[in-house]
């Protein structure tokens, strides 16, 4: 893999573009991956890193470290008082409405092979998401029984942070994210596979806004979305027969 695109680096933090299809580090998910975020960057700059949150492996984008402890544990404050704002880009299957904010408590999905020791009758934790819809397509391409589909590009800010949070919430409003193979619709995965070439699941952290942990300061990273995610705007841009620009 080439080397990781750094966003931010100072003498106590450093933000990457993590790509999709990379672990933050080693996990039981894939005991066979050879290549984690945590690691490669370590050797990259020759220094400690300190994960302070995570984003999912097939989400790329803004993805933090500290270079310290002590700026690992109030950074990791700030995400867990949730005084981090956090805004993600994500296709989405259907036309969505201007904006929205979905309030539905989540119970933690745990994963076989890394939760294995997490309580099962957790309840249901508190979940909020927000979104707001930039730009819509129809194409000429069936992925059922309708002659077209559409799909919304939307900009969504988790107001907390459970995990697939937006996965889940987008599959719950009937407007899963576009390449997503748990919470997804294999139809239209399918769709984009076949007619664009585009496999990789269509959401991206975009942008994480947060104090510095020495000087207090704002601080804002912003990630590309990279060539894929552009390269899946430009197919529907290119294949739209009914575009819908929204001021």
């Amino acid at each position: 893999m080439e080397a990781l695109q750094i966003l931010l680096q100072d003498d106590h933090l450093v933000a990457i573009n993590k790509p999709a299809g990379l672990l933050v580090h080693r996990s039981r998910v894939d005991v066979h991956a050879q290549e984690f975020a945590l690691q490669m960057l370590r050797d990259q700059i020759g220094k400690l890193v300190f994960p302070v949150h995570r984003i999912d492996r097939p989400t790329s984008g803004v993805l933090l470290f500290a270079l310290n402890k002590e700026c690992a544990r109030e950074l990791s404050s700030q995400f867990a008082d949730r005084t981090v704002s956090k805004s993600y880009l994500a296709i989405v299957r259907g036309k969505t409405p201007e904006s929205k904010r979905w309030d539905e408590p989540l119970i933690e999905k745990q994963d076989q092979a890394t939760d294995r020791k997490a309580r099962k009758d957790k309840p249901a934790q508190d979940a909020v998401t927000e979104f707001v819809s930039l730009d819509s397509w129809t194409v000429p391409f069936s992925a059922g029984k309708y002659p077209e589909s559409r799909y919304s590009l939307i900009e969504a800010k988790p107001l907390t942070g459970r995990k697939h949070q937006l996965r889940r919430h987008f599959n719950h409003m009937a407007h899963p994210i576009v390449g997503d193979t748990t919470y997804g619709d294999r139809r239209h995965n399918r769709l984009f596979r076949e007619q664009f070439g585009v496999s990789r699941l269509l959401l991206v952290a975009k942008r994480l806004c947060f104090l510095h942990p020495i000087n207090g300061q704002a601080v804002e990273v912003e990630a590309s979305i990279g060539p894929e995610f552009e390269y899946a705007l430009a197919q529907l841009a290119q294949h739209s027969i009914q575009k819908n620009e929204q001021a």
